[in-house]
């Protein structure tokens, strides 16, 4: 499974970005899909899940700042990020789950102050 993430940049404190994330190559089917994040010197944390029914999870630090959705026909998940803070600042990757994890190159995403 290959994962492309896009939409990554740079923003102002209070403002939106959009990621995408589409998954391609050969496998049966895509359960959950979700956003994971490392800012410099921190551990990889999660984001937000869904699952393939539309479910969804999120961090504490992004629930009602940050949606996920996904696009089951073209394997494809989105995070929208609203009113971003600067400790928003990390390399969001995405990932999907097809019987164990598989993750993308990852996007880099900074909020400024």
């Amino acid at each position: 499974v290959q994962l492309q993430a896009s939409g990554g940049g740079l923003v102002q404190a209070g403002g939106s970005l959009r990621l995408s994330c589409a998954a391609s190559g050969s496998f049966f089917r895509i359960n959950d899909m979700g956003w994971f994040r490392q800012a410099p010197g921190k551990q990889r944390e999660l984001v937000a899940t869904i699952t393939s029914y539309g479910s969804t999870n999120y961090a504490d630090s992004v629930k009602g700042r940050f949606t996920i959705s996904r696009d089951n026909a073209k394997n494809t998940v989105y995070l929208q990020m609203d009113r971003l803070k600067p400790e928003d600042t990390a390399v969001y990757f995405c990932a999907a789950a097809t019987g164990s994890w598989n993750w993308g190159q990852g996007t880099q995403v900074t909020v400024s102050s």
